[in-house]
């Protein structure tokens, strides 16, 4: 599967029909996914392997590591709202993934990579911590979405509990006017894609 091709069937991934605004509900939008799954593809760290999404949402990055031949897929998300569009998007792709209810605190389980785009800790401070610490803590592999302003942060954080970003990609990210605090119709914001090894 080529790149555009993996984008071109990510954009027919739902949006949330709720979002909440304490959990930072944006969808990740399918060309930024597709890029991100596909260089993960193409470093050897999907295809075969058992993958999991931190706070998935509405199943974007579970849905784009099935289709490009992940051995296992798992969604963990708390909210019910979210898990219920995931799981209708994954059975409209044809995706087989499990989809698990429950705080990223208690995840149990390990996988080989981690995929997530957690809150940034605009409306709860520091809420990204709790996600870096479980992906770590599950996976030798993480690709994560953080504000571009934090890599700094980001990278000491993995470093004190001897893990690395190995690299790192810059990108514009528009977040659309979802919520009522929104005063502008879409806002860009430069994030920081790291890969934690």
């Amino acid at each position: 599967m080529r790149r555009k091709d993996l984008e071109i069937l990510l954009q027919n991934v739902g949006d949330f029909e709720n979002p909440s605004a304490s959990l930072e509900q944006y969808m990740t939008p399918a060309w930024m996914a597709s890029e991100i799954l596909f260089g993960a593809y193409a470093a050897g760290d999907v295809a075969g392997m058992k993958v999991a999404d931190l706070g998935c949402g509405t199943g974007m990055f579970s849905i784009g590591a099935y289709l490009l031949g992940a051995g296992m897929v798992v969604g963990f998300d708390k909210s019910e709202d979210a898990l219920r569009v995931a799981r209708r998007n994954a059975d409209g792709l044809g995706a087989e993934v499990e989809f698990t209810l429950c705080d990223v605190t208690e995840v149990s389980e390990g996988a080989d990579t981690v995929f997530m785009n957690p809150p940034f800790g605009c409306q709860n401070r520091n809420a990204d911590r709790a996600f870096l610490e479980k992906a770590m803590e599950m996976a030798e592999c993480v690709y994560s979405i953080h504000m571009a302003g934090t890599l700094d942060f980001v990278k000491g954080f993995c470093e004190e509990r001897g893990r690395s970003v190995e690299s790192y990609r810059i990108y514009k990210y528009e977040i659309p006017h979802t919520f009522a605090f929104h005063n502008k119709t879409k806002k860009a914001v430069d994030v920081a894609v790291v890969n934690i090894r």
